[in-house]
């Protein structure tokens, strides 16, 4: 399984975990797959009342879609498969309080999970990065979430930057991204206390305020997605010229600010 479930009855709180750490938890089509059941299951555990979302190790949160996944496509123009829309817990209707644990690189399709959860807290050595444009990509999916949870000049720079900028974890609770910094290692703690409180908190209520949270923004979002496979099937180079692009891509470090 490369996702995995603990629950603590005690507290209510249930820790979902990216569990391919040596592929930087990037998420295949099994993990897609897997991610779905897990959310849409814990819609029916009641004893679970809040959840954290991490990754293993310490290397990645996650790195997005995995490269080497072949995912199959309609021959219509019209339509397009993108398996990362199914991976959160919004789009699998659960409306419990959902707290982002992040240490090391969270970027690419990974913001299709941050930007479904309630909050971020993040280690020290957190670092966000869109890496979409660098490789003859559009950054859609990603930029319409982000832009929901950053100002819009930090949304714009970090997709339009790709590879050759990181937004460091500091940066990233000044403008907002990230709710709490903690020590390198201690985000899960963290996140799992956050989760506790309110996990103890009336349920009706708690759920009742991430509905609304959500549907704050939730217009902007779907138009926003709307026009998302548009640009994608418009501005992406071809999938052979991308992967050169990608062989190709530069050994210097990054930018971190």
């Amino acid at each position: 399984m490369s996702v995995r479930l603990d629950v603590d009855k005690d507290t209510g709180v249930a820790v979902v975990t990216l569990d391919r750490p040596e592929k930087l938890n990037a998420i295949d089509l099994d993990t897609a797959r897997q991610l779905g059941e897990v959310w849409r299951g814990l819609r029916y555990d009641d004893g679970v009342r809040a959840v954290v979302l991490t990754g293993a190790g310490t290397r990645a949160f996650s790195t997005g879609i995995d490269r080497d996944a072949v995912v199959p496509q309609p021959g219509s123009p019209y339509m397009q498969d993108d398996p990362l829309l199914t991976i959160g817990p919004k789009a699998n209707d659960l409306w419990k309080p959902v707290v982002a644990a992040v240490e090391g690189m969270a970027c690419g399709g990974a913001f299709y999970l941050l930007g479904e959860c309630e909050f971020v807290v993040a280690g020290a050595d957190a670092v966000f990065f869109d890496p979409h444009t660098t490789y003859g990509m559009v950054s859609a999916y990603e930029s319409v979430l982000m832009a929901q949870r950053m100002p819009y000049g930090e949304a714009a720079r970090m997709m339009l930057m790709g590879t050759a900028e990181r937004i460091s974890a500091r940066r990233a609770h000044d403008i907002g991204l990230v709710s709490e910094l903690t020590d390198t290692g201690a985000a899960l703690a963290a996140a799992v206390a956050c989760a506790a409180v309110v996990a103890g908190y009336p349920p009706a209520g708690v759920q009742g305020t991430v509905r609304a949270l959500w549907s704050a923004t939730e217009t902007a979002r779907t138009a926003g997605f709307a026009q998302a496979p548009h640009l994608i099937a418009l501005g992406n180079l071809p999938g052979e010229r991308q992967a050169e692009l990608f062989a190709g891509r530069s050994t210097s470090r990054p930018r971190i600010r």
